[in-house]
């Protein structure tokens, strides 16, 4: 699998992060401190396999959030997950 891909993911899942650090909601504690550890494991291993797996769950969660605040989440860090997980699908095909 390309790095550049596996870093690109991890990016997104970065921004993803921060977006819902930043909203701050009780139902994403979990989610931000799994996404968290997928980070800190894929920069001391490179295995991006957990930034997919929790990428999708992310994914999810931000696509519901956003349904119901719309201003609070935007479509840049939707787009950018969206793309960064199918980029990564498509490479280990």
């Amino acid at each position: 699998m390309s790095k550049k891909i596996n870093d690109a993911l991890k990016n997104e899942c970065q921004a993803t992060l921060d977006t819902l650090a930043r909203i701050n909601s009780p139902e994403t504690a979990e989610l931000q401190s799994k996404l968290a550890w997928c980070i800190g494991s894929y920069d001391h291993d490179n295995n991006a396999s957990g930034l997919y797996e929790y990428g999708i769950v992310a994914l999810e969660s931000l696509k519901a959030l956003k349904a119901a605040n719309p201003r609070k989440i935007t479509k840049k860090v939707v787009d950018g997950l969206e793309a960064g997980l199918r980029n990564f699908e498509s490479s280990r095909n």
